[in-house]
């Protein structure tokens, strides 16, 4: 098949939606598919256009057998919601040069275009309407849902539109898919037939991701000991986590000088956490940037207990990513849910974590405590199994593959 990808993160992105978008074509164009990705000069989570892209406009390259097109963004120093969206807008008028030139050349049989943004599914929609190609929109994350819920957006007009649109691009495309049964139902809500939608949850190499003994850790490396108690949050540092609750609650371990708080990565909330840090003059929280991919499995061997933070407000409208590595990683997660939620009941039914009401700073507190000091070997080891059982990358890449391949042949035949 010749697929087309469009997105506007991609690899070599270490963290989130680029991530998973990089494994998933590298993966595809190894079963021989002919692979295309439409997307943005890397600049996530840091929020800074990343070394040797710089300076650059439009420029395609190679990478393990798939073709990149690149095209130039506004990425803002600092984010707000009205730099947010110019920013994507930018990608989007960005892209019409290749979507004008790919109308009048050979045809794409699948275009899989990933939300956020979701309306980068406007050029796929117009390609599908001239060339007839099977789309599929995939929704990592309820972008217009989340911006309501957590306050980024107060306009009532202006939100009435925006889910307009939405609703309008998921209900064209040839079908829907997207991370969890939770999103699942929320999309349903906006009108798509039960048929069009599609399961396609994010995954991990449980080869690549696996349990590693502390002395295999980053531990020495980072300057802590064997004997420290660490709370490890990897990850992205935004707004949608909640990650305030980590300084406040690091400051009722002052006195335990075993207990040490590690935030590992970037993001626009980052600099805000460093200050808040200084000014409850905190000695026990320790800021590190991201780790390579091939360091990932000895960055999560580090943590006694894994910090997996949201606000309530945005509860079943994004799924954490990190979990996954977290699972695979055999690790001990903490994880700010509330009952009713997909995220809850995978925990809780499956036995792997801690979980603790959203915003709930003494019941975080008391979970860190049982994560630290009482016996969590059966919430690691269910950890493990769960995502070797359903978190597979093969596994869940050649079902998506097999979904692919089924909605091209039904197309040719009709």
């Amino acid at each position: 098949m010749r697929i087309l990808i469009h997105g506007i993160n991609y690899a070599p992105e270490l963290t989130g939606i680029g991530k998973y978008t990089g494994e998933m074509a590298e993966w595809l164009a190894q079963q021989g598919h002919e692979v295309h990705v439409l997307t943005a000069f890397p600049y996530y989570p840091e929020w800074t256009v990343h070394e040797g892209y710089r300076g650059k406009t439009w420029h395609t390259e190679t990478l393990n057998r798939v073709k990149i097109h690149r095209v130039p963004l506004y990425v803002p120093k600092k984010v707000s919601s009205t730099k947010r969206i110019i920013h994507e807008l930018s990608f989007l008028v960005s892209t019409i040069p290749f979507w004008i030139k790919s109308i009048f050349s050979q045809k794409f049989d699948v275009v899989f275009c990933i939300a956020p943004p979701f309306h980068l599914a406007l050029f796929p929609w117009i390609y599908k309407s001239v060339k007839g190609s099977i789309w599929i929109n995939h929704v990592q994350d309820l972008q217009v849902d989340a911006a309501k819920d957590l306050g980024m957006i107060r306009n009532q007009t202006l939100l009435q539109v925006l889910f307009g649109l939405e609703r309008f691009f998921l209900l064209k495309g040839n079908r829907v898919s997207t991370i969890s049964k939770g999103m699942q139902h929320k999309i349903l809500q906006k009108g798509l037939a039960k048929e069009k939608m599609l399961f396609f949850p994010n995954w991990v190499d449980s080869q690549v991701i696996f349990p590693s003994a502390k002395e295999e850790s980053l531990r020495v490396e980072m300057g802590f000991s064997f004997e420290d108690k660490i709370v490890l949050y990897s990850g992205n540092l935004g707004e949608k986590q909640g990650l305030d609750a980590i300084i406040g609650v690091a400051s009722h371990f002052k006195k335990d000088k075993s207990v040490k708080f590690v935030i590992c990565g970037s993001g626009g909330g980052k600099d805000k956490l460093i200050q808040m840090a200084k000014q409850h003059q905190l000695s026990n929280v320790f800021f590190f940037p991201l780790q390579p991919y091939e360091k990932l499995s000895a960055l999560l061997a580090m943590g006694d207990l894994h910090l997996v933070l949201q606000k309530s407000s945005a509860a079943d409208l994004v799924m954490p990513s990190k979990l996954t590595g977290i699972l695979a990683a055999g690790g001990c997660a903490l994880v700010t849910a509330a009952q009713g939620t997909t995220l809850y009941d995978i925990v809780h039914d499956f036995q792997m974590g801690i979980l603790v009401e959203p915003e709930d700073d003494d019941g975080l507190e008391r979970g860190i405590r049982q994560g630290l000091f009482d016996d969590t070997s059966v919430f690691r080891q269910h950890a493990r199994d769960y995502a070797q059982r359903y978190l597979e990358k093969e596994h869940i890449l050649r079902n998506f593959e097999q979904d692919i391949k089924n909605l091209v042949s039904s197309d040719k035949l009709a």
